[in-house]
């Protein structure tokens, strides 16, 4: 019996809509992480994008459990001598709640070019309206 592997151009690919209303940051992530690299499907093969396309709506209403509002730090360096900038999630999820959805589901993808063409296919929104319905997606429930 031979191992079947995935073509490229085989890959049928879904559309899911999912919302992140009451849900967990770090659950919600791994969820949408494994749709987009293609794990729930039997057709799985590590080296090919076999995932999904994902739309998040309500990613402003997510929920961070205990003092991570307040404890937790958002790090980034600009490059530059001195250049480290912190703020905490609860500043960052009011200025920006799509980019920590985004960085978080980042996260748990590949760190390299396959990695890249699966975050590609993730679209993040802070309130209830995208603009996918002509893909007809279907409602993700975890």
């Amino acid at each position: 019996m031979r191992t079947y592997m995935a073509k490229p151009n085989d890959v049928e690919r879904k559309w899911y809509v999912i919302d992140a209303e009451g849900k967990t940051l770090g659950r919600l992530a791994t969820e949408v992480a494994t749709l987009l690299r293609g794990k729930h499907k039997p057709v799985y093969t590590p080296h090919v994008d076999t995932g999904d396309h994902v739309v998040i709506v309500n990613c402003a209403k997510v929920v961070l459990t205990g003092k991570k509002l307040d404890q937790k730090m958002r790090r980034h360096h600009t490059g530059h001598p001195g250049g480290l900038k912190e703020m905490t999630y609860r500043d960052f999820m009011s200025k920006s709640p799509e980019q920590a959805v985004y960085l978080a589901i980042k996260g748990m993808l590949p760190k390299n070019r396959l990695g890249r063409q699966m975050l590609k296919k993730l679209r993040v929104y802070a309130g209830s309206e995208h603009q996918h319905q002509a893909q007809k997606p279907e409602v993700y429930e975890a």
